[in-house]
């Protein structure tokens, strides 16, 4: 089919750069893919979208890859959107939803950018790719490679979940274990893709992973017809699918899609334990600084810096949303609790989130009556070293 891509756009100075050709960064920062918006919405029937196949791929004209033969998928999406009232009443939140990306082939939402980032890595020829990673995303992107019949590496810390670094050797990847945090790993990630000629997959250092974690944006807003929720919580590590859902949101009122076009507050969540986000936002600094000493159990929080900073703290802003950091200490009996009220299974990433729905609820930044969407963006399945385990 032909593409509906224009051009790809410098996210720090709207510069406007050629599509069709592998890219990292713009002057440092990340790169936005364009769209011919007026075209799509002449073309595709909204409502059409039902009849066809329930995964992230129904998307296709607001996706990137121009060939269908250069799909690289395992299945991914539509993940379900769970009513969790139990849960709710013990946050004092009348209207939770989870919505469980933990369903998705890899067990985290990383399947979506992986799969759109690898895609394209092959319609533009690539033929090696790597990662650097604090847990899930090696995973995912070795999963995908191997279905792309692609060379994988991944760098990832030394004491990653061990579930995360098999995942990866399992699926072919070569795995680099490295002393040091995730920003140490890209480092290393990069200078190896110079050396060799890889192709640098790394959180929002390419432009198409975003492209796929957009995807929930467009998922959550056809699963509540076409409406949005008043608040979206997000764990909030490199920020991909937070920046994601901010930009589906502004595609889907240009294509006229929204029966509605109030758009949800966002609120990027952190383990005070690694916090920069929230660091900069209560400071009200668009860019943050590296946050030293990072320590958190939730290893895709793990994120020290972060190189879409800006992306995640104007989305925050503009969406008249927050930045809260939680507790490390209780993660893991938030993870409990969500599993015993409600049997879904969120990891650390995700139970954070539970932490701040809680105490934006007591303060009353979220009221009872609204609608919340807490994005379960992985599994406790991939963490049984947290999991509780039988006593006596």
């Amino acid at each position: 089919m032909p593409g509906y891509v224009t051009h790809l756009e410098g996210a720090i100075d709207g510069a406007r750069l050629p599509a069709g050709t592998l890219r990292t960064l713009h002057e440092g920062r990340p790169i936005l893919v364009r769209y011919d918006l007026e075209r799509v919405a002449r073309l595709v029937d909204r409502d059409a979208l039902v009849h066809r196949a329930p995964t992230m791929w129904r998307y296709r004209e607001l996706l990137p890859v121009e060939d269908d033969a250069n799909i690289v998928s395992l299945g991914e999406g539509m993940t379900p959107m769970l009513d969790a009232p139990r849960l709710g009443a013990a946050l004092g939140l009348d209207r939770l939803i989870v919505k469980d990306e933990g369903q998705l082939p890899t067990g985290s939402f990383k399947s979506r950018g992986q799969s759109a980032c690898i895609s394209m890595a092959k319609e533009l020829g690539c033929t090696a790719v790597v990662v650097p990673t604090a847990g899930n995303a090696g995973g995912a992107m070795a999963a995908y490679a191997a279905r792309a019949g692609m060379e994988a590496h991944v760098f990832m810390p030394r004491d990653t979940p061990e579930v995360n670094r098999r995942e990866a050797v399992l699926c072919g990847a070569t795995v680099h274990l490295v002393d040091g945090l995730i920003d140490d790993c890209g480092r290393l990630a990069r200078e190896h893709a110079d050396a060799n000629g890889w192709f640098d997959v790394s959180t929002l250092k390419e432009p198409y992973r975003l492209e796929g974690k957009k995807t929930m944006g467009f998922e959550i807003a056809e699963q509540l017809g076409w409406r949005l929720p008043d608040v979206i919580v997000y764990p909030t590590g490199g920020g991909t699918g937070l920046v994601g859902m901010w930009k589906a949101f502004h595609e889907l009122e240009a294509l006229g899609w929204l029966e509605d076009t109030k758009r949800p507050r966002l609120v990027a969540v952190q383990s005070d334990g690694c916090a920069p986000m929230v660091r900069a936002f209560e400071a009200g600094e668009r860019f943050a600084t590296r946050f030293e000493g990072a320590a958190t159990v939730a290893s895709g929080l793990r994120v020290p810096a972060a190189v879409g900073d800006f992306l995640i703290l104007d989305a925050v802003r503009e969406s008249e949303g927050t930045a809260v950091a939680v507790d490390e200490g209780r993660i893991l009996d938030w993870m409990r609790q969500v599993a015993s009220l409600e049997g879904i299974t969120l990891g650390p990433e995700p139970a954070a989130c539970v932490g701040a729905a809680e105490e934006l609820a007591r303060a009353g930044w979220i009221r009872p009556d609204e609608s919340v969407v807490l994005l379960g963006c992985g599994t406790a399945l991939k963490y049984p070293h947290l999991m509780p385990d039988v006593e006596g």
